[in-house]
């Protein structure tokens, strides 16, 4: 079993015997474990707005409210799909939290075709992210879907 379907399973265990919040939190600290994964956090949609809910990394960003449309996690947010950029500095969608980020993915979490929160993991490395990491966050991203719906 590799590393990401062992993170799949833990997950799948813990999301049963946890609160939201709880759970949530984990779930940053868990993928913030991947290697090649610098900073992970999850925005909730309210309104028009993204809002930072829980993260894990060496420091909180300064973006904790992120209008829709605005950037790449508001871009991610009203396309409804995983948007991945594998050179931030060539984007200039890009809001910078960290000097050190070079890459990024965010990854919509959706509950019946609306978009309802988002996962948003930078990287520290250029070109960071695979099909395999989309996969892998997509299948978490449904996870954190089905336990917001409780």
């Amino acid at each position: 079993m590799n590393f990401q379907s062992g993170v799949v399973e833990d997950l799948e265990t813990k999301m049963k015997n946890m609160k939201k919040d709880d759970f949530l939190n984990y779930v940053v600290k868990k993928l913030n474990e991947v290697h090649h994964y610098s900073w992970v956090g999850i925005y909730l949609v309210e309104g028009n707005e993204l809002i930072l809910k829980t993260f894990s990394g060496p420091r909180e960003t300064e973006h904790k409210i992120i209008p829709v449309g605005r950037g790449i996690c508001g871009l991610a947010a009203e396309v409804g799909k995983t948007v991945v950029v594998q050179d931030v500095s060539k984007d200039n969608r890009y809001i910078s939290c960290f000097p050190s980020t070079k890459s990024e993915i965010v990854v919509p979490i959706v509950k019946n075709g609306k978009v309802i929160g988002e996962i948003d993991v930078d990287s520290d490395y250029l070109s960071a992210f695979t099909e395999e990491d989309k996969n892998f966050l997509e299948k978490v991203a449904k996870m954190v879907e089905r336990k917001l719906g409780e």
